[in-house]
């Protein structure tokens, strides 16, 4: 939404076109949207859990995790991977610590080291040295990995050099570097028609499972009796076991009233119809009231989607509020902005709800109270609506280049967010030569590969990338899956020599290397915001412009 960000898109326009960040609106934004979601599926829990007895892989390891915690075994193990990952992170902090030294410009610093070459570091094929992108690939699997760096040299090693030959004929000679009508153009829509392929095809799939799921479920009840809601008993099954049996005798202890959680939700709701026009006055109350209605089903689905798949498609959500409030709007009545504030709306229902139904099936297995977890969301809610805003802003205030292609934080799915709501007001008409073509190949080939990857079972799929992952460095440029790729193969190595140490140390580890990098960042914002400035500037030239340099510096 910043005006940063509707430069690099070329739609700034006017005041109406961009609303640059402000801890006042920002928080008072979160507050108003980040509790519906929480509220709209509490009445389901009960259904979810205990009923239909949907997995959540994610919060079922989760509990897996803190139950282990609780035996002489796993406190022993415990106790050593703290220690790993204490050693990790201070490396981690330290190393950041030491590159913030060589880092007083522009691609400066280990961060600019040309490892393949300087022609391959004009296409962004180089290792920066970041101990957090080596972290995550450790922890990511491997077949992401591959597939972002397939990704990277698919675009930037085949596509963009050869469409940089076009130039003058599919789009002018004269454009800025950073023009979507030229080059950038190509990058962000092409990403964006992939990452929608993926994102529509696992929508429908989740959606189609959640569908055959509710009609296996409901036909296979009784059907004399009514459907069970948080108030209502459960039937008996005399095959549960004892430890299941505790397990739903607790959960169902501490109920969480219905009239309580709906009558939250209208009450928020009232509140944000009425406050969310006076923050973004594009975004008119009757936009918000539609999303209101709709919003509860599209979580219940999300939510129970996820149940099953442990895919959260809040991204997905958000993008069908973008291109539907957008273009009701229009680019006459800030159509972008519309789009994009109903996005934020919608993906923090959809999320929440879902990140919700994970902590109640870890609190269901790790015999935890449900009401005191549902509070103790709230609370946590309230915290980040607060926290976050503050984060963001020391940061926004830190880095001037925030945002910014080619920066420390480029934030790239602000442009494609952005971008995605313009063309979702103006149409294909935004998009630079044979642009809307290469997006239908790239949208398809999304889905095709998606429909192979079903076809061919779990046992083949992990050999086939992932075209979701394979989107991000269309924009980004693949230097940060060479770094992940780093990662993989260090864990690769470990598993090798020691399968069980590096499964039981991996994640410390990576955590470690993560934390560390990420804790730095303070530091250098608080060093950025009091004028102090990096000492050395460590840059790599060519033979050729070091001799040049050197001339001009000797004269």
């Amino acid at each position: 939404m910043s005006q940063a960000i509707a430069k690099q898109s070329e739609n700034a326009g006017g005041n109406e076109e961009y609303k640059n960040p402000a801890v006042a609106w920002m928080i008072g934004f979160l507050f108003v949207v980040s509790f519906l979601g929480l509220f709209s599926v509490v009445p389901l829990r009960k259904i979810m859990i205990v009923d239909f007895k949907l997995t959540y892989p994610s919060g079922t390891a989760t509990a897996h995790l803190i139950n282990s915690f609780h035996t002489p075994q796993g406190a022993k193990l415990a106790k050593k991977q703290v220690r790993v990952l204490g050693k990790y992170f201070s490396f981690s902090f330290l190393w950041g610590f030491f590159q913030w030294f060589f880092a007083a410009g522009d691609d400066c610093g280990f961060a600019g080291f040309p490892t393949f070459g300087l022609k391959a570091y004009k296409y962004k094929f180089f290792f920066d040295f970041s101990t957090t992108y080596v972290g995550v690939g450790m922890i990511c699997p491997y077949i992401v990995n591959i597939s972002l760096l397939l990704g990277g040299i698919l675009s930037w090693g085949i596509m963009w050099p050869l469409i940089e030959t076009r130039k003058g004929d599919w789009y002018p000679a004269d454009l800025p570097p950073k023009s979507i009508k030229g080059l950038q153009g190509y990058k962000i829509f092409i990403a964006i028609a992939m990452i929608l392929g993926d994102g529509l095809y696992n929508f429908f799939k989740v959606i189609s499972q959640t569908l055959l799921g509710l009609f296996y479920h409901l036909r296979h009840k009784d059907a004399s009796i009514v459907l069970p809601l948080e108030d209502r008993s459960s039937p008996t099954n005399s095959s549960l076991s004892y430890n299941d049996k505790r397990r739903t005798q607790l959960f169902l202890k501490d109920q969480i009233p219905i009239p309580f959680a709906v009558g939250g939700y209208i009450a928020i709701a009232a509140i944000s119809t009425a406050t969310l026009p006076h923050i973004f006055p594009q975004l008119k109350w009757y936009y918000i009231a539609v999303m209101y209605i709709a919003a509860p089903i599209m979580a219940f689905c999300n939510a129970y989607g996820c149940g099953l798949t442990d895919w959260s498609l809040a991204s997905t959500y958000g993008k069908l509020a973008i291109f539907t409030i957008g273009a009701w709007a229009g680019g006459a009545h800030g159509g972008v902005i519309a789009g994009l504030a109903a996005c934020g709306v919608m993906m923090n229902i959809v999320s929440t709800a879902s990140d919700l139904m994970q902590d109640f099936k870890t609190g269901y297995l790790t015999l935890a109270s449900p009401r005191s977890m549902f509070v103790s969301q709230l609370i946590g809610t309230a915290m980040g609506c607060v926290i976050a805003p503050c984060v963001f802003w020391l940061f926004y205030k830190a880095f001037d280049d925030l945002g910014q292609d080619g920066s420390e934080y480029p934030a790239p799915y602000a442009l494609v967010y952005r971008n995605m709501a313009i063309l979702g007001v103006d149409g294909i008409s935004s998009l630079p030569k044979n642009c809307f073509l290469l997006c239908c190949v790239f949208f398809a080939a999304a889905v095709l590969v998606n429909l192979v990857r079903d076809a061919v079972g779990k046992r083949r799929s992990r050999f086939i990338p992932i075209p979701m992952a394979m989107a991000i460095p269309l924009y980004l440029g693949p230097y940060f899956a060479i770094d992940m790729c780093v990662g993989s193969l260090i864990l690769f190595i470990w598993e090798r020599m020691n399968k069980a140490k590096a499964d039981a140390f991996g994640p410390a580890v990576a955590s470690g290397l993560i934390c560390g990098d990420g804790i730095w960042t303070l530091p250098s914002s608080i060093l950025a915001l009091a004028g102090v400035k990096q000492p050395i500037c460590m840059k790599f030239l060519s033979r050729a412009t070091n001799v040049r340099v050197d001339k001009l510096l000797g004269s």
